[in-house]
């Protein structure tokens, strides 16, 4: 027989996220309120781009960390949104999405057993990638604090830390409860980083999706000890291209490029030019898709407080993190099941987000989607939620009778 595989990836609890999705995905006329895939097409010139390289036979192996120009543009895309300054290329690495990103910052920041903060709840995938990387997730439980982070919290969950915590993984705005921070709760928070001696991964993929407030980069406020991530895929609808970039110090980003080569080698020369034509678009240019989300968001939080669901208004980002009504019980795993069987409606179970019980009642809705399909599915969770209460009421009535 062969020898045995690693027992640390057979022990490895999968994606719970990517669990419940695959395991409702093969229901018939389900209308999807799940993944955070953009409601758009992405924008012609991008495509344009990519075609036109492939053309010219842009097909070859590019540079591992990136084309140049491409660099370049993150640098100036990063500059004039967000005042986010760095001296050279060599302070960027291009990845396969974030998804990529955090593994390589992942193996770069921890040995085998070294603890990494989170705040809980997140984005599951981020538990599984670091099990992945050998590290230990240390949440923190934000659902006492309206889901918001702070040095108290931090400094908390830390003394408690059963193993040696470097760093703390910072995505905001949040999946998936849309909180995000001002500058002034940006600092506090530095500060607490600061005196921890704490590596920063700060996350800010959304940085773009923000709702009547700017975003402030963490990696302006705490350059030396913050590396950046962010990509094209909820900006600029490119999910699929797998389009991801890690800003920090030098000296890091050096690091990092010793884990990302091996992983991956380079991204495609074609995606990295249609990414290149992406950054370059003006901010005014896409703006539209910002106003679509939030109107999706004010009427899918509406829509669910009016069924007795509870929950925090997102400030960014594109999920609503909603509380089952009391009547509906505290299992938000099972409601999701059965909402995706009998109501036709698939959206994610809360746990699938969290360490902590105190996430057991919710469920994420994905608000990315276009109105059309964001209405439909809605009504169908509305009649579902009128069937459980009318089912309960006959049951209720049958009590009193007997």
């Amino acid at each position: 027989m062969p020898k045995p595989l690693n027992q640390d990836i057979i022990d490895l609890t999968p994606d719970r996220l990517l669990t419940f999705q695959r395991s409702v995905s093969g229901i018939d006329g389900l209308v999807s309120l799940t993944l955070g895939e953009p409601g758009f097409a992405t924008p012609d010139v991008i495509k344009n781009a990519t075609i036109a390289s492939i053309q010219s036979n842009r097909s070859h192996y590019g540079d591992s960390q990136g084309e140049p120009a491409l660099r370049q543009a993150v640098l100036d895309y990063m500059k004039d949104r967000y005042d986010l300054v760095y001296p050279s290329i060599d302070n960027v690495i291009v990845t396969v999405g974030v998804t990529e990103a955090m593994q390589s910052i992942f193996k770069t920041f921890l040995a085998p057993g070294d603890g990494l903060l989170i705040p809980d709840p997140a984005y599951g995938s981020y538990f599984s990638a670091l099990s992945v990387a050998g590290g230990v997730a240390v949440p923190i439980n934000t659902s006492k604090n309206a889901y918001k982070l702070t040095p108290a919290l931090v400094e908390e969950t830390l003394a408690q830390a059963e193993v040696p915590v470097k760093a703390i993984l910072f995505n905001y705005p949040n999946n998936p409860t849309g909180v995000t921070y001002d500058k002034a709760e940006l600092e506090e928070l530095a500060a607490c980083f600061k005196k921890l001696d704490l590596w920063v991964i700060s996350d800010e993929i959304y940085s773009e999706l923000t709702y009547g407030r700017d975003h402030y980069s963490m990696g302006n406020i705490l350059p030396d000890q913050t590396v950046v991530v962010n990509g094209l895929s909820k900006s600029h609808a490119m999910t699929g291209y797998r389009l991801g970039f890690i800003l920090g110090p030098q000296a890091i980003i050096k690091e990092m490029q010793k884990v990302h080569g091996p992983l991956v080698f380079a991204v495609p020369t074609f995606i990295q030019d249609g990414a290149t034509a992406a950054l370059k678009i003006p901010k005014e240019d896409l703006t539209f898709m910002v106003e679509a989300y939030q109107e999706n968001r004010d009427y899918a939080k509406n829509f669910l407080e009016d069924l007795g669901f509870d929950l925090v208004t997102p400030e960014g980002a594109f999920y609503l993190f909603a509380r089952l009504p009391e009547d509906m019980g505290n299992d938000g795993w099972d409601f999701a099941e059965k909402l995706a069987h009998e109501g036709k409606v698939s959206v994610i179970p809360g746990s699938a987000f969290s360490f902590f019980e105190e996430a057991n009642p919710f469920l994420r809705f994905s608000y990315a989607a276009d109105m059309a399909q964001l209405k439909e599915g809605l009504n169908r969770v509305a009649a579902y939620v009128a069937k459980v209460r009318a089912d309960q009421s006959e049951a209720d009535q049958e009590i009193v009778n007997a």
